[in-house]
């Protein structure tokens, strides 16, 4: 899955890599940034971190905690 930050300057793609079964961070998040260096988050263009299932279902419940605090504020549009 592909989605698109920051007035569409930072890409993160969120993938599971099976290419090597012999860890289990096999979940992988490549950051890539279309700006001027000045302006990028991470040092070069292309970043990739691997996590695991366990790291994954964390964010998860990280990103729909927030949400569900975003929704009660009323500010839902």
């Amino acid at each position: 899955m592909t989605i698109k930050l920051l007035d569409d300057t930072l890409t993160v793609n969120i993938r599971h890599d099976a290419s090597d079964q012999a860890f289990d961070d096999d979940i992988c998040l490549t950051f890539f940034e279309d700006s001027p260096e000045e302006e990028r988050i991470f040092v070069i263009e292309e970043t990739n971190i691997y996590i695991t299932p366990d790291q994954a279902c964390l964010l998860i419940l990280a990103l729909e905690r927030a949400l569900k605090e975003y929704r009660a504020s009323n500010q839902e549009p």
